[in-house]
């Protein structure tokens, strides 16, 4: 498939039509006989979210570097923001906003310095640097501690500053690789309503992640990643479909019927099983076997006090794609242990 530049002024595209802020088409990196990528495809549309999962070593640093311009693949090519990664790696630089998995600010500098001074390396004038470099300190609750030095804040302190240096210029495409690894789940919250407001404002963010939870949250489109090809797809729900059915769950108005509730429906050729919950558990194709089921425990006299279909959670998905578990996000309690108070 041709990979086609894009223009970059977004006012052009026809209206109703969705553009598309990264093309990658065949990209690959080897390190000597290892293949960190291995011919990835992969499209990103504009405002969106897109999540790229899978275990370590999948390749998904790999991916965000070439697409940063930090590192040159071997093969494919890459489109980002209308700019092509290898011949117009300068224009790219200037669209685009990255934060690492590690905080990459400069110690010696305050939260202040270290915004004002990216603010100016990207041509801001005085005035602009200072008016942005502010705003991104309040947005990120910052501002209390804008004239410490940075080698004073907290890990979740220096992971906020981080993600609002990569914030500094409005880019048009954000890339976060694994951007709340380490964090406590209070401080990822934050993270996770900042990308949610940068989105509303019209950035796109590729969100690398191992974290199942992260990418249902943020992602509208998930490619996961193994052994540096790309070896699923799509929409969060069309993955789900993928990987099973809807299981529907029952609770019974009266928990001594429980064991009845399951009789009955093997008696119908509904397959169910109780859980340690006190919950009826039946896998449902579609609407057809769900009615089935709710009339066969009707037409018993048997109570339903509510009912919850769901797919198959992401967690799920992620095993039965890579056959791994996917990654645990720290306890609270371990957190605080390690996260200083600011």
């Amino acid at each position: 498939m041709e990979l086609r530049q894009e223009p970059t002024n977004p006012g052009t595209a026809p209206a109703g039509t969705a553009r598309t802020a990264v093309q990658v088409r065949g990209l690959a990196k080897h390190y000597g006989d290892t293949k960190a990528l291995d011919g990835v495809d992969l499209d990103v549309a504009e405002g969106t979210v897109t999540g790229v999962l899978g275990p370590n070593g999948a390749g998904k640093t790999t991916l965000v570097r070439i697409l940063s311009t930090l590192i040159r693949p071997d093969a494919g090519r890459a489109v980002v923001a209308g700019w092509d990664v290898e011949r117009q790696p300068r224009q790219l630089r200037r669209a685009i906003g990255l934060t690492g998995q590690y905080a990459s600010v400069d110690e010696l500098l305050s939260g202040y310095e270290n915004l004002y001074l990216i603010g100016r390396l990207l041509d801001l004038s005085a005035k602009g640097a200072k008016a942005r470099a502010e705003e991104l300190l309040e947005r990120f609750s910052l501002t209390d501690a804008a004239r410490r030095p940075a080698k004073t804040y907290s890990g979740g302190m220096r992971r906020r500053l981080d993600l609002a240096a990569s914030m500094i210029g409005r880019p048009r495409v954000l890339f976060l690789d694994e951007p709340t690894t380490g964090l406590d789940p209070r401080t990822r919250n934050e993270v996770w309503a900042e990308v949610r407001r940068m989105v509303e404002e019209g950035s796109t963010v590729l969100l690398t992640t191992q974290y199942m939870e992260e990418a249902e949250q943020l992602a509208q489109d998930l490619t996961v990643i193994d052994h540096g090809k790309v070896i699923a797809s799509g929409r969060v729900d069309d993955l789900k479909r993928q990987v099973g059915e809807q299981t529907l769950t029952v609770r019974p108005a009266r928990p001594e019927q429980l064991d009845a509730m399951v009789r009955r429906l093997a008696e119908g050729g509904l397959p169910a099983s109780a859980t340690p919950e006190g919950l009826l558990s039946v896998p449902v194709g579609g609407e057809e076997q769900l009615t089935a089921v709710v009339a066969a425990l009707g037409g018993s006299g048997l109570a339903i006090a509510g009912l919850e279909t769901r797919l198959p959670s992401l967690d799920e998905v992620f095993l039965a794609i890579t056959g791994r578990q996917p990654a645990t996000p720290p306890r609270a309690a371990a957190d605080q242990i390690l996260e200083p108070v600011a």
